[in-house]
């Protein structure tokens, strides 16, 4: 059988909350996200065109909250020192100092959201990066 080829149309990375509306005020409030699907207990919401974190209610969901958290969430933008600045004035949680990356040419930092996933915050150093 032969893969569709139509395009995709969204990726979604999905989250799993035991309080989902604390999340949901962290990605509005602090990352400044916009909720652009809402199926009750999970919301989607979107990062840039065509990618988007979705925040599930582990009550509900596929999988559920763990202690533990092997992913990391990241975000390339324009200026990551702005952005550090931000970070530093919204007072995020466990937030680390800028870092650069010579090996894979980007300058970066990281924080937690609510329930321990790691955001990343990164911009290029050079092209192609």
């Amino acid at each position: 059988m032969k893969r569709p080829d139509t395009a995709n149309q969204l990726a979604i990375t999905f989250f799993y909350y035991r309080d989902l509306p604390a999340a949901m005020r962290f990605y509005e409030d602090v990352l400044g996200l916009s909720l652009v699907i809402d199926q009750g207990w999970c919301k989607i919401y979107q990062i840039c065109p065509g990618a988007h974190v979705g925040l599930v209610d582990e009550s509900k969901g596929m999988n559920k909250w763990a202690p533990t958290k092997p992913v990391q969430l990241c975000i390339r933008v324009s200026d990551v020192n702005s952005w550090y600045d931000y970070a530093k004035s919204a007072a995020v949680v466990n937030l680390s100092k800028l870092f650069i990356n010579d090996e894979i040419g980007i300058r970066a930092f990281v924080f937690n959201d609510p329930e321990g996933y790691q955001i990343e915050i990164q911009s290029a150093t050079r092209d192609g990066a």
